[in-house]
């Protein structure tokens, strides 16, 4: 929550503007930033780092992710 917060104000995004970037609802991010959404969806933090051009793993600040391949799991 904080993290986003973080990148917002930094790059000067309103949540509205970042609902809009994203196309995950404003309600869904509020939720995120305010703590409320404790286990936001997958899809929704993928559109989220999307609309921020950073990769999932970067946008979680979570490196080891980069590493991991979802098609292993597939089989």
């Amino acid at each position: 929550a904080m993290r986003l917060k973080s990148i917002c104000d930094k790059r000067h995004i309103s949540i509205n503007k970042l609902a809009s970037m994203s196309d995950v609802r404003q309600s869904t991010i509020d939720n995120i930033i305010q703590g409320n959404s404790k286990n936001p969806t997958v899809k929704s933090l993928h559109k989220i780092a999307a609309a921020l051009n950073m990769t999932l793993a970067e946008f979680l600040d979570f490196k080891e992710l980069n590493e991991y391949s979802f098609e292993d799991e597939e089989k």
